[in-house]
């Protein structure tokens, strides 16, 4: 189970990522926001993060205008790891390397097809387990 949120900047786009998401038979809670209504990207993006770290959702992405503000808030939450990615090599990096459980995407910042190829790539790609990068993640535990 994936986690989605957005705030109004990047409901958009999320609905266009629910639906690749829908086409690749993956399955996603929807944590809103519903409409393109202002409204506050905390609200959203908090309960998916904790979500994510609860366990109840495997990773989870989450959209705002830059995505600055979703990634801020989604860190906040202990146990989450939510990367800001803007390019392919970033989404692969962050799993290899800091096994990420979320990806931040800004919706003003870059495209849907730049969108959805971070996202598959964050989606599919494995972390790599390796004892450096295992021991880095645990400093950050601390």
């Amino acid at each position: 189970m994936i986690a989605i949120a957005s705030d109004h900047g990047g409901y958009a786009l999320k609905e266009k990522v629910k639906a690749f998401l829908e086409k690749k038979g993956l399955e996603y809670k929807d944590f809103g926001c519903y409409d393109t209504s202002s409204c506050d990207y905390p609200d959203f993006a908090k309960p998916a993060a904790k979500a994510v770290a609860e366990g109840e959702c495997e990773k989870g992405i989450l959209i705002c205008t830059t995505g600055i503000g979703v990634s801020i808030c989604a860190n906040k939450v202990p146990g989450i790891r939510c990367a800001l990615c803007s390019d392919t090599v970033s989404a692969r990096l962050t799993r290899e390397h800091n096994n990420a459980n979320m990806v931040a995407i800004g919706a003003g910042v870059i495209g849907e097809f730049v969108a959805l190829e971070i996202i598959d790539i964050f989606l599919s790609t494995e972390f790599s387990n390796d004892a450096r990068h295992i021991r880095r993640i645990e400093k950050l535990e601390k």
